[in-house]
């Protein structure tokens, strides 16, 4: 076979398949792993007689060229043109509006010659041990994200209860002025904190945090989303944000917090802050640590919404990628653990010990009603509030991906313009908030009002604001107060006359305004506050509007529009639908709920993605969807492995890894046995860059290129060496020193390799392939020849190369061709025209 050089690399030409084709002495194709790489260059100078010799390649497609001389009548032409043969793409992402590079988890269990030792020699008790462990840990993670999610809330309602109390005070006393500057004041000096921990101390807390949770659900690992600095500001900066007045909630960063406490439990601590505990020791597997982490996300939604089957049914609709019945036992326990915690510290508050946290329950809205049937009217009202909810949330969804590709150009300019962004957006939130009543008139207070009129205190459904003794103001009632009260002042019941319309209009176009503009700052922001309000809001005005013919309480309008608003935007149905119920015991609004959600959720998907799915989207976050892309089936495996990939053989030269170790970002290198260890070159396996470093800090290396075997192996290391260091500082590159003398000496890999990865033929259609991965939760993916007599291997695929970005930057055509066509302009063969009189086609190394 004809090899061409470039560089210094001895690289094959493609569509070759003869006996002189020796892959175990030449470059195999592949895909980027992991990381960012670049082109390779030479690995080692070559020296003669040694059949050790590492190599790298560039994969290329086969691409037809036309002579010149030919009829050109455009149907000779290749179809498809391969345009890339790297994938540089997806591998970075936005994480706290800095571009970091990310890597895949490894879900797979390496199946090595040390990994089964150890579990061959497990004991009866150490398995009891592991059992034990994993339920006592989901019992931490409950009880401990049950007491954040209490301190937060608490923490919350004084902080916020104190600054709306002074305020209120002040404007009975008629010192408007002095209250706008009190209010204000408190409001950016919050505001400022909170940005300033997320800006400087975790860029990765600021946001919601479930998109990247979901991300790493799926397999996808983007620094410190889950690192002990970033669960600190997420407790202190979602107090901060809230207790700001931003119009935002605490519920997606409890989820955020959840997965934090998980991660750190499971990993045995931090290496960095010097936290570890060695009895977790059979955690330290990306498997576990995703199991944790779902019990986590689990239990964040049920200490911010006090709904337990509602977390655990979040968990398993939105968050996780993976599920099974023992996982839904776990995350089940752990939502229980949180509601125990909670009813517990709730119970003790309701005495007055929590200063303004006042009387609170696990309801935390409570509107329960009597109401047992519906009428006609009553039905296309609530369809025609799904049809609503769905539009209202297709556009949200459109213009929170407008805004935030804006913020993330301010953002880029560092941290002080991240914090002058806030201050800006606190700034409006204030002036919005105190401003806007003052457009609206004073109502009387009810007749037969069993609660106080004007409300004195931080909080009540008749805010006095400027208005005389006896009135109140409606829209002050909605604006100065915690985003909970509000929430809950519009879904009480038996207030039909309670706010104008004009005050519902104004506070909607208000929330739907300062809703879009505060998520994307740098503050641990969640959505699901600002799409109740704002749903709860029209609601609430349909329901005023058509009073006179439906029999549906104007609150129960409200609930149902947020219903539909959540729809419109998650796109979640059974969650949402259990988490409302929960939030406001009404099982009898069931049925109308899940009406309401359906339709809004088929509606919305007419136009875009949930809003999470954007995000994940617009950071960068490789994820991988539940169904592969159409036009994947018309490509095969084989159509997008890129290059450069490195192969190890078995007992390979210490200077060849350490080489291939500097210069490429790949985590998974394949394994090629060649003779003497084998008759003819064969694929061994795969093995991890991590084990790799391992292996090479321990200097297990011989003078001779000899299989050492695995007893010397089991005899300076077990298995829990080779685990998965967790956050901090794990074994690097640049903590292994290497002599000059140890370069030239040799290493066993075969101990280290796992012997069973997955492998795809060359010849699978990429949808398949991309399932196979997504399903297993693989990764790697080896794919091999499809005709004996070539390399045992022909590429590794890794999420990246699924992405749609890298298949349509290497095909931009694709969406355009029918699969004959496509694989008629893949394979390189022109559908019609003239051909080469040699018969043999001419070759483009592109």
């Amino acid at each position: 076979m004809d090899k061409e050089v470039v560089g210094e690399v001895r690289v094959p030409a493609m569509g070759g398949d003869g006996e002189n084709n020796n892959w175990h002495n030449g470059p195999m194709l592949g895909s980027f792993d992991d990381g960012l790489s670049d082109v390779i260059p030479m690995l080692d100078e070559e020296k003669e007689g040694e059949p050790d010799r590492l190599y790298v390649s560039t994969n290329q497609s086969t691409v037809v060229t036309v002579d010149k001389d030919d009829d050109d009548d455009g149907l000779s032409r290749p179809l498809l043109v391969r345009r890339k043969t790297m994938n540089l793409t997806s591998q970075i992402a936005i994480i706290g509006s800095n571009v970091c590079p990310i890597e895949s988890l490894d879900y797979e269990i390496a199946e090595n010659d040390l990994f089964k030792q150890d579990w061959r020699s497990r004991k009866k008790v150490q398995i009891y041990q592991y059992v034990i462990l994993k339920w006592t840990l989901a019992l931490l993670i409950g009880a401990s994200t049950g007491l954040i999610g209490f301190f937060n809330n608490l923490a919350i309602e004084n902080i916020a209860g104190f600054k709306l109390l002074i305020t209120s005070n002040l404007m009975i006393e008629k010192r408007t002025y002095m209250a706008f500057m009190t209010y204000a004041s408190c409001n950016v000096v919050l505001a400022t904190a909170a940005a300033t921990l997320c800006a400087y101390v975790a860029p990765a807390a600021a946001g919601s945090g479930i998109p990247e949770v979901k991300a790493y659900l799926n397999g996808v690992d983007a620094h410190s989303i889950l690192a002990p600095s970033t669960l600190f500001v997420k407790i202190f900066g979602s107090i901060g944000g809230v207790s700001a007045g931003f119009v935002l909630g605490k519920e997606g960063p409890m989820v955020h917090t959840g997965a934090c406490i998980a991660n750190l439990l499971g990993q045995g601590g931090s290496r960095k802050y010097h936290l570890t505990w060695k009895w977790l020791r059979y955690f330290k597997n990306d498997r576990d640590r995703r199991d944790l982490i779902t019990c986590g996300a689990a239990a964040g939604v049920a200490a911010a919404f006090r709904a337990p089957v509602g977390g655990v049914l979040f968990a398993l609709e939105e968050a996780a990628s993976w599920w099974r019945s023992a996982l839904l036992w776990r995350t089940f326990f752990t939502t229980a653990v949180v509601a125990v915690v909670l009813r517990g510290f709730i119970g003790y508050c309701r005495s007055g010990n929590c200063g303004l946290f006042g009387e609170g329950g696990l309801i935390m809205f409570d509107v329960s009603s009597s109401l047992t049937s519906y009428s006609f009217p009553d039905l296309m009202a609530i369809l025609s509030l799904g049809v609503l909810g769905g539009l209202f949330g297709g556009l949200y969804n459109y213009l929170l991906d407008l805004i935030l590709r804006i913020y993330s150009i301010i953002n880029e300019r560092g941290a002080p313009w991240k914090i002058l962004l806030t201050v800006c957006v606190s700034v409006i939130t204030t002036c919005f908030s105190f401003g806007l009543p003052f457009l609206v008139s004073c109502r009387p207070c009810p007749e037969s009002l069993k609660d106080s009129c004007p409300t004195i205190g931080r909080s009540g459904n008749y805010k006095n604001f400027q208005c005389p003794s006896g009135q109140y103001n409606d829209l002050a009632s909605l604006f100065l107060n915690t985003n909970d009260d509000a929430i809950r002042n519009l879904f009480s019941g038996g207030t039909d006359n309670e706010y104008h319309l004009s005050t519902l209009f104004i506070f909607f176009a208000a929330i739907f305004f300062l809703g879009l503009i505060t998520y994307g700052i740098a503050v641990p922001s969640g959505l699901f506050i600002p799409v109740i309000l704002a749903g709860a809001c029209y609601g609430r005005i349909m329901g005023t509007l058509l009073g006179s013919i439906c029999d549906l309480d104007p609150g129960l309008f409200a609930l149902l529009g947020a219903a539909s608003f959540l729809g419109g935007t998650m796109r979640m149905t059974v969650s949402v639908c259990v988490i409302l119920l929960e939030l406001t015991n009404d099982l009898i609004m069931l049925p109308l709920v899940m009406l309401v959600l359906l339709i809004s959720k088929t509606v919305a998907d007419c136009f875009n993605k949930g809003v999470y799915d954007q995000i994940v989207k617009m950071k960068g976050l490789p994820f991988m969807e539940a169904h592969a892309e159409p036009y994947m089936r018309n490509l095969i495996a084989g159509d997008v492995v890129s290059g450069p990939l490195v192969s190890f053989a078995g007992v390979e030269r210490v200077g060849n890894i350490m080489h291939a170790l500097r210069l490429t970002g790949h985590n998974g290198f394949p394994v090629v046995d060649e003779p003497p260890f084998s008759e003819t070159p064969e694929l061994v396996g795969l093995v991890l860059r991590s084990h790799l470093l391992v292996l090479l800090n321990g200097k297990m290396f011989n003078h001779d290129r000899v299989a050492t075997g695995t007893s010397e192996l089991f005899t300076r290391y077990v298995a829990s060496d080779f685990a998965k260091a967790g956050s901090g500082k794990g074994l690097k590159l640049e903590d292994i020193e290497i002599s000059e003398a140890e370069m030239e000496m040799f290493v066993d890999l075969h101990p280290i390799t796992n012997t069973s990865p997955y492998t795809v033929v060359e010849s699978m259609s990429l949808a398949k392939a991309a399932m196979l991965l997504r399903e297993l939760g693989l990764r790697h993916l080896c794919v091999v020849p499809k005709v004996p007599g070539r390399s045992p291997v022909v590429g590794v695929l890794t999420r990246h190369d699924f992405m749609s970005e890298h298949i349509l930057d290497m095909f931009p055509n694709i969406r355009s061709l029918n699969r004959n066509d496509v694989r008629t302009a893949v394979s390189g063969t022109p559908l019609s025209g003239p051909t080469d009189p040699s018969g043999v086609e001419s070759v483009s190394n592109d």
